[in-house]
């Protein structure tokens, strides 16, 4: 199961991880997979080539780990792109057969 926890507090987003593989088809064909990791990636890359904000990761992709963090207040733009990564997660999470493969939680830091 993939498991994915943003991370915020009562203002902004603060980050995110990602945990294990969905599992949900053989390696290469895993269309959970390969939906989240897109959303993620995407999400990740346009912070980086679009915002000014500093940010610090580390992957892991054979065990699907992903750490994700903001060093300071994240910008406007910042928190628009991790909205728009949030709302296709909770997407996939509320759908009947995506649910089964991931796990899809909140923490307030």
């Amino acid at each position: 199961m993939l498991q994915i926890q943003i991370y915020k507090n009562k203002r902004e987003f603060r980050g995110f991880s990602t945990k294990g593989h969905a599992g949900s088809g053989e390696e290469g064909y895993d269309i959970v997979c390969a939906a989240a990791s897109t959303l993620i990636i995407n999400t990740m890359n346009a912070i980086e080539l679009f915002t000014k904000d500093e940010i610090g990761y580390v992957d892991n992709q054979d065990e699907g780990k992903i750490e994700f963090e903001f060093k300071k207040t994240p910008s406007k733009d910042a928190t628009l792109l991790m909205k728009t990564l949030v709302l296709g997660l909770e997407e996939m999470d509320k759908d009947e057969e995506y649910s089964k493969y991931i796990e899809l939680k909140f923490k307030e830091v």
